[in-house]
Formats: structure tokens, sequence, C-alpha cells
């Protein structure tokens, strides 16, 4: 930097910025404050006066991510029926998580709930009240679709990344006899996808048919049961 030049002022939204932009280039591992600094050019005691503590980092870095998903969120048009819009939001987050790998690692990490994540919940319970459902059963929504308003899902379990080791083959060869049902699952959906947070299966398929079952299964649930929204004077359902 020549004398001329004026440093951007360091903010605590820069530095997060900073953070999502090596947790996307180089993995979660790689997020410290000294790799941060480096990004931004700046001595890592710096970082400090905005952020006190690497889990401080995590935890902002988790409503960074929060606050991408509900920038990104669709607007919900006219008339739009409540699957519809729910669904929509849901594959929108997914598509944020998609650019971002290491978020269901971080967020599942975190023991504190970020304030953004309440407001993203209050967003989609809105969207069911409005479709009609009471609360009763727009609180099982929320409990059902877990983290897929995150826009991912706790997969089963992921194939081994790189070379397995002795053990792991050993295991591997065993799989036939011990569980041949997996073994031919796996078998019949096996595919080459490294673009796919598995590896192996299309998870977005899965999400999407997950997703449908779940929407599906509460429109049911409402029509079966009556279930009705505690509505306020004049409310119309969507």
């Amino acid at each position: 930097m020549t004398a001329h030049e004026v440093r951007e002022p360091l903010t605590r939204d820069r530095v997060l910025a900073a953070a999502m932009a090596v947790a996307d280039s180089e993995g979660l591992a790689a997020v410290t404050m000294r790799r941060v600094a480096a990004e931004l050019d700046v001595e890592a005691m710096s970082l400090y006066h905005h952020i006190p503590s690497k889990d401080s980092l995590l935890d902002g870095l988790v409503e960074a991510l929060v606050t991408e998903i509900a920038r990104s969120a669709p607007a919900r048009t006219p008339g739009e029926e409540w699957r519809s819009a729910l669904g929509s939001r849901c594959l929108s987050a997914r598509q944020v998580v998609m650019r971002h790998r290491w978020a269901p690692e971080l967020i599942g990490s975190r023991t504190q709930v970020p304030a953004g994540l309440v407001t993203e919940y209050e967003a989609v319970l809105a969207i069911m009240i409005d479709g009609g459902l009471g609360y009763h059963l727009a609180h099982r929504g929320l409990h059902a679709l877990g983290s897929m308003i995150l826009g991912f899902t706790q997969e089963l379990f992921a194939m081994p990344d790189g070379d397995t080791d002795a053990a792991t083959e050993a295991e591997l060869s065993a799989m036939p006899e011990q569980y041949p049902h997996l073994t031919a699952m796996v078998a019949a959906e096996l595919h080459d996808n490294d673009d796919d947070p598995l590896g192996w299966c299309d998870s977005q398929a899965e999400f999407e048919f997950t997703l449908g079952l779940i929407l599906d299964g509460l429109a049911r649930h409402h029509e079966m049961t009556g279930d009705l929204a505690n509505q306020h004077p004049g409310h119309t359902v969507r």
C-alpha cells in the first residue's frame, strides 16, 4: 500500500466476509484468527477489536450464513399456495448451503441459536399459519422440516475421502454379507458426482423428495383433522 492509498476501515462485517471466503476456499478448519487476518492483510490482534475469540468468529459465521439465506429467500407471490412458498424457501436456502459446503458441519457444532435463525423460523411459521395450519401442526412442521429450513439434511453416511486404510477396506469387503440390503441399496443408487456432498447419490433429488413428503404430509393432516390457525379477524388463508 502506498502512502496515498487509504486502507478500508476494518469492521465486523469485513472480518466475517473474509472468514467466509477462507472457509469457502480452504475449508472450515482453515478459519483461524491468524488466517482471516492474513486474508485482510492486517495483524491478527486487530481482529480482536471486532471479534473477541475464535468461537465468536464461528458464531458470527453462522449469523452471516443465516443472513445470506434470509436475503436470498424468494418473495412470496400474491395468492401463492403455502406449500409452494415454503418449498421455494427451503430450496433457496439449499442453494446458499451448496455455495458454502462447510455450513452443516458448522451449524451442528454451535451451542447457541443465532438471532437470525429465530427470525427465519418466524418467517417459515408465518407461511404455515397463513396457509391455515394451526399452531400445533405448524409446530410439528418446524420439527419435521428441521435443518431443511436451512437447506440441508443430516445425511445417513458419506463415502470415505481419499485412500481407505486396511481396516476400512476389510469392512467394505464384508458389507455384502453382513448388510445385504444396505449394499444393494448403495449399488442401485450409486453414481459418480464429484459436486454432490455425498458423492454417491443425488442428494439434491433426495432433498426435494423428502421436502415434498413433509409438506404433502402436513397438508394431508391439516385436511383430515381440520386443524385451524388462530387467525385474526379478516385473515385470508393461502
